[in-house]
């Protein structure tokens, strides 16, 4: 990988899987499923020696909430195969939905 190229950091994957929540917002969908390995390849350095997965995973595990399932879920917990299925909409600690 080209030194000039910025790997995905922990906001990086937040900004990502909310900009997929909102647009399946938009479509009238009732849940989002992403997959680590996909979202990661999205927004680049996966595959490659400096890969960001353990950190992608750790950030789609924060994000969850009660109602949000895994679907897929690699045996050491942090992996391409992680899978989650994220409720739309998202509730907001307020009660507000988003």
């Amino acid at each position: 990988m080209p030194k000039n190229i910025l790997l995905p950091d922990a906001r990086d994957f937040e900004a990502e899987i909310r900009r997929r929540w909102v647009s399946a917002g938009r479509t009238g969908a009732s849940s989002a499923d992403i997959a680590a390995g996909e979202l990661h390849k999205s927004l680049g350095g996966y595959p490659g020696p400096n890969h960001r997965m353990p950190n992608c995973c750790q950030v789609m595990k924060r994000l969850m909430q009660p109602d949000d399932m895994i679907l897929c879920a690699p045996p050491k917990g942090a992996g391409a195969s992680l899978e989650i299925r994220y409720r739309i909409p998202r509730s907001t600690p307020t009660g507000k939905t988003t």
